[in-house]
């Protein structure tokens, strides 16, 4: 029994060594395969979503997608075996975006009536933002992450001036133009307001009266200032996050990563990090 146990042990700590770290030959191959295939589930998605290439390739898409399900599925089935406390992983981020990618596609094969949950499998793209913060990406990734908690105070006074204006110049809008323009309401006005003010200008409501336009023009003025607001405000965050370089660990049960070197123990799992 003590045998097993040691062969059990040994094989997880293989898999994990492929699995979860990329400082070692086969776990560099593990990653850039699973890089190939997620990009190829998200190509094979966007391109069942167009009729005339379902219709004419439907068999290869339905064996290509039956292929992405069941590599999917043993890669999380296979991570729940070698982490320690399962729970944790189940429950984090990445384990819940490794769920989606296989369980609402089970749905659809069962049930044809919500075969559009298949597509939610797309969000398996979000498996590479773990992937590409590993090993020479890791140092970019955490420069990036303090630069905007950094900055997240600014911003959020930021975000919330546009909503205050958004709100003022919307209800402002309603009371000068009103219904006969387009305006029918003051949340309609409101989304003129932001199509406006980011420039887009769509051009499904605008205003009529004089008034009405001067009130456009400024707004689309101001719109050209606030885009380079929040760009400078994160461009200097990240200046100044690059100059002080910061250590990482990385939890062996659940593979969260830390920037505070203080931490000595996992604030998801509660592992003890390794330096």
């Amino acid at each position: 029994m003590k045998y097993l146990t040691f062969i059990d042990n040994k094989m997880k700590d293989k898999l994990y060594r492929i699995i979860f770290e990329t400082d070692t030959p086969t776990g560099k191959i593990f990653d850039i395969m699973l890089v190939i295939i997620i990009l190829c589930n998200s190509i094979l998605i966007i391109a069942e979503s167009v009729d005339s290439i379902r219709q004419t390739y439907e068999t290869l898409i339905m064996v290509l997608g039956w292929f992405f399900l069941i590599v999917f599925t043993i890669e999380y089935i296979l991570r729940i075996f070698i982490v320690k406390r399962k729970a944790a992983y189940i429950l984090s981020f990445f384990g819940i975006v490794d769920l989606m990618a296989i369980l609402p596609v089970f749905f659809g094969f069962i049930f044809p009536g919500m075969r559009f949950l298949v597509v939610i499998r797309i969000f398996r793209l979000l498996r590479l933002f773990s992937i590409l913060k590993m090993g020479r990406y890791v140092e970019e990734s955490s420069h990036l992450l303090r630069a905007l908690k950094a900055s997240r105070a600014k911003i959020i006074v930021f975000l919330a001036t546009i909503v205050f204006i958004i709100i003022i110049v919307g209800s402002l809008m309603y009371i000068i133009e009103g219904p006969a323009h387009g305006f029918v309401s003051i949340p309609t006005s409101m989304y003129w307001a932001v199509v406006t003010i980011s420039t887009v200008g769509y051009g499904d409501i605008s205003p009529q009266t004089s008034l009405g336009k001067l009130v456009s023009s400024l707004l689309m003025i101001i719109g050209y200032g606030i885009i380079a607001v929040p760009t400078g405000i994160i461009s200097h965050e990240l200046a100044h996050a690059s100059k002080t370089k910061v250590e990482t660990k990385t939890c062996r049960n659940c593979s969260s990563k830390f920037s505070d070197t203080e931490d000595r123990f996992c604030s998801k799992c509660g592992t003890l990090l390794e330096s």
